[in-house]
């Protein structure tokens, strides 16, 4: 007790006469002189001391009173509410997060404490002799919606006495209305992400550019309604070559807006500019005080703008949303979008409204789109994976998220066959391909000048573990026979150098019992392939559009001593 700096409490209710003991300490500490085991406690509670004095028999007391101090600390101190509500709904005791909340969440928490505790009532009802202990001390979970502005998670737990009846319901309360909304939204991310990319392929297929582009600008309208309930956005696509962010789809802006030039760059280009030369989102709370802001919504106070992305590197425009309201977007508003944007930046690119319409074959259409939509597809399944491991807790939630990952993975199943347009071969994605050793490791050419209807029969047969090699052409596919070994030759009729029947003159030549499928349209065989083919030991005819299951009918008869002809 030599340190002049030390602080001794002193509990005179039995020491009290021990002047002596006291006026020492004195001399050597810092002394708080209390007479109450409650005095103690809220001595104990304000302040910080090295040493207590207490008559032994005050030791018990001041304990328990300073474990049941300790208790009531850390209940106040926690971010969630706690009460405990008795066997008539009455809430017996609350902490302080709980007493913070308005009325109105008091009665909807006591009600459904009230709930529970009825349900747990029934469990222990006799006889006790088959009643569960188990299921009877289970907590229960309830959701409590407060005019569908609030929301909350309730678990309640039983206090049970010795006779094993439940006397009290101790609820832990958690305001959960940030975490509902994200939900929410990521609903709604969920419902627009399906209709942006949910493409009629027949109707897309007979769309003029003008056509296409109502379609995607309505899609975007709805969807950006039911994120953010927002009617006043703008969608600008970047020219690479110029920087200059062209005007794509605007919606509820004056046209004085719509007519400003902006271009990517970090100054005198606005908010826009800079999101798409610097790639970052921008959260503009108040249009009056920043400089970059430029003329858009008549009467805006804030605004929201995203970066669109096909690849992490690569910008392809932005996405700009405004109100009338200060502060109208928020860090979640900011990462909903940004999810939302890949979705629309991978329409944009689908329909092929990047500025200009190529004019290109379908198949170079098909491998364009797949190939610009696998980055940021896979960026945004990034971005929604991280968002389920932030929230790993809430299940539902997750259960969200893995919907969006589930038909983002649909999405790149189905961008293909949209791309596309009609298929030549039907039922492709349907058929699952399967090991036979009637099939395995047979050696198949596949020649056909639409790469869409080559590169699909590839696959098909490769499901089945046959080893393909292409040929773009006839000529080709006359090299391939004559510089290696190959057991079936499948080859379309109509090329523009060598036809049908010259590849097969050439299997013929090559190796007699080389088995050829040919393929063709409905209609004039002008080179007459099937027929001088036929009369020379032809396999098999498949007419376009034919099914998955019947090509692969026709290969496995080639390689079926009894198919041979």
């Amino acid at each position: 007790m030599s340190d002049p700096a030390s602080k001794v409490l002193v509990l005179t209710s039995q020491i009290g006469t021990n002047d002596g003991l006291v006026a020492h300490l004195r001399s050597a500490s810092a002394v708080t002189e209390v007479s109450t085991i409650d005095e103690a406690v809220e001595a104990l509670r304000k302040d910080y001391y090295d040493a207590i004095f207490s008559d032994t028999s005050d030791f018990l007391p001041l304990e328990r009173a300073l474990v049941k101090q300790q208790a009531s600390l850390i209940l106040n101190t926690i971010g969630e509410g706690v009460c405990i509500v008795d066997n008539t709904g009455h809430c017996t005791w609350s902490n302080r997060r709980m007493q913070s909340w308005p009325g109105r969440v008091h009665e909807k928490i006591r009600r459904t404490c009230f709930e529970a505790f009825e349900q747990f009532t029934k469990v222990s009802q006799p006889p006790a002799a088959h009643a569960d202990p188990a299921s009877l001390a289970r907590s229960k979970r309830f959701d409590i919606n407060i005019d569908n502005t609030q929301f909350f998670e309730l678990t309640a737990s039983p206090v049970i006495n010795p006779a094993g009846q439940v006397v009290q319901i101790v609820a832990v309360i958690w305001d959960s209305t940030s975490s509902r909304r994200l939900q929410q939204q990521l609903d709604a991310i969920d419902r627009a992400g399906r209709e942006l990319m949910r493409l009629e392929i027949e109707a897309i297929d007979k769309m003029l550019f003008a056509d296409r582009l109502k379609l995607l600008q309505d899609k975007i309208v709805k969807a950006t309604r039911e994120l953010l309930h927002f009617d006043h956005f703008v969608i600008r696509v970047l020219n690479h070559e110029t920087k200059k962010l062209e005007l794509t789809i605007c919606h509820g802006l004056p046209e004085e807006a719509r007519a400003i030039e902006l271009y990517a760059a970090h100054e005198n280009n606005g908010i826009c500019g800079y999101v798409a030369a610097t790639g970052r989102s921008y959260i503009c709370p108040d249009v009056e005080g920043d400089p970059r802001y430029v003329l858009g919504l008549d009467k805006a106070m804030s605004s929201l703008t995203v970066p669109l992305f096909l690849y992490d590197d690569k910008v392809i425009g932005v996405f700009n949303i405004e109100s009338d309201q200060k502060a109208a977007f928020t860090e979640d508003h900011r990462q909903i979008v940004e999810i939302f944007g890949r979705y629309v930046a991978i329409a944009l690119n689908t329909f092929n409204l990047l500025v200009k319409e190529r004019a290109a074959v379908r198949h170079d259409v098909a491998d364009d789109v797949c190939g610009e939509v696998a980055g940021p597809l896979n960026d945004l399944c990034s971005d929604v994976r991280e968002l389920k491991d932030a929230h790993v807790s809430d299940e539902e939630l997750g259960g969200k998220l893995q919907r969006i990952l589930d038909y983002a993975e649909f999405v790149r199943r189905r961008l293909r066959p949209v791309a596309e347009g009609i298929h030549t071969v039907l039922g492709a994605d349907e058929l699952h391909g399967q090991i036979e050793p009637l099939l395995a490791g047979m050696r198949i050419l596949v020649a056909d000048d639409d790469q869409v209807n080559r590169v699909t029969i590839a696959d098909i047969l490769r499901k089945f573990r046959c080893v393909i090699t292409e040929a773009a052409n006839g000529a080709q596919a006359i090299d391939q026979i004559n510089g290696q070994e190959f057991d079936l030759v499948l080859s379309d009729i109509h090329m523009p150098d060598k036809n049908g029947y010259d590849v097969f003159n050439a299997a013929h030549n090559h190796r007699r019992d080389l088995p050829v499928i040919l393929m063709t349209g409905f209609g004039y065989d002008a080179s007459h392939s099937i027929y001088r083919a036929s009369q020379e030991g032809l396999q098999a005819v498949l007419f376009k559009p034919f099914r998955a299951h019947a090509l692969i009918d026709e290969v496995r008869k080639a390689f079926s001593p009894s198919g041979q002809k």
